[in-house]
């Protein structure tokens, strides 16, 4: 059967424990070997990736496509503005034609239900690369991180900050996969997903919600946040002015555990929802972070090839 992730909970907890640890193990391999030569094994040989850019990226196009160069195969990048997406070929009819010239699709897009399309009509693996309900992938590389920083994952306690978006979706699915808690802190009017928390409390997971961001905090191991504004979001100034109580700064960071962690995806809008202070200062893992996402797409990509 054809392996698409396009949620965590498509692989489950095992097989996202699994990833975690084998992109562990692969970065430590590849200490002082050039970042374009293929890990010995080379367990992707002769495969390739399609990758189908509808937003802009930076992390995602660069990291899988170094992730199918390490692994042995090659990335072809497709973005929607110059292929026959842009001039209203479906979905379906983009999905059976690559699937006869690619062996898996990653697909960067808005609508989740696009993605959800592609994996029905694909013959091949499908991965969401980013959309506005979900991004899997980030969080593999987030959970990397925390636990190559010497942090357990059963029973963390991850204090979310600002907006209740696809990462936070991610994140909470993931607690309830991997038996962490998760404080979120989010303005009125713009909570996550509620079909994700009642999922991940079904699983034994600790989700709390609060207007309060120090409570959310406070005794925090990670915190975590994102960008209040996504791309091609309306409204800007109403959503920064409702967000602008939840920045993490260095007040905010007091209250958490004196080891805490800071965590954010990428791009940063500095002086928003992060300070420099923070970003910059010894506790902030998020260059870690970014480069971890070869790391995690690699484990990703083992996974729906069958390899993990």
């Amino acid at each position: 059967m054809t392996r698409h992730f396009l949620e965590l909970s498509d692989a489950g907890g095992d097989a996202l424990a699994a990833m975690i640890g084998d992109a562990i193990e692969r970065k430590a391999w590849r200490k002082d070997v050039p970042k374009g030569a293929p890990d010995g094994d080379a367990p992707l040989a002769g495969r390739v990736l399609a990758m189908v850019f509808e937003k802009n990226s930076t992390r995602t196009r660069v990291s899988f496509d170094m992730a199918m160069r390490q692994l042995g195969g090659s990335a072809i990048v497709l973005d929607a503005g110059t292929t026959q997406l842009g001039r209203g070929e479906t979905i379906a009819d983009t999905a059976r034609v690559l699937s006869r010239m690619a062996d898996a699709i990653m697909i960067r897009t808005d609508d989740h239900a696009k993605i959800e399309e592609m994996a029905a009509h694909a013959s091949v693996p499908v991965i969401n690369g980013l959309t506005d309900r979900s991004h899997p992938c980030q969080i593999v590389a987030d959970l990397q991180t925390v636990v190559e920083h010497g942090k357990a994952l059963p029973g963390l306690e991850l204090a979310w900050l600002g907006d209740g978006n696809n990462v936070l979706n991610s994140i909470v699915e993931a607690a309830g996969l991997l038996k962490f808690n998760v404080r979120i802190a989010v303005p009125e009017g713009y909570d996550s997903d509620p079909a994700y928390i009642e999922r991940a409390r079904a699983l034994g997971a600790r989700i709390t919600v609060t207007r309060d961001p120090r409570e959310a905090a406070s005794g925090a191991d990670v915190v975590v946040t994102d960008t209040w504004v996504s791309m091609g979001q309306q409204g800007a100034e109403a959503r920064i002015a409702a967000m602008t109580p939840y920045q993490v700064n260095a007040e905010l960071m007091q209250q958490t555990r004196a080891d805490a962690l800071f965590l954010h995806c990428l791009p940063a809008h500095r002086g928003e929802e992060v300070t420099d202070a923070v970003i910059d200062g010894p506790r902030s893992v998020v260059w870690d972070e970014a480069e971890n996402r070869i790391h995690a797409q690699k484990s990703v990509l083992r996974w729906v090839f069958g390899q993990l």
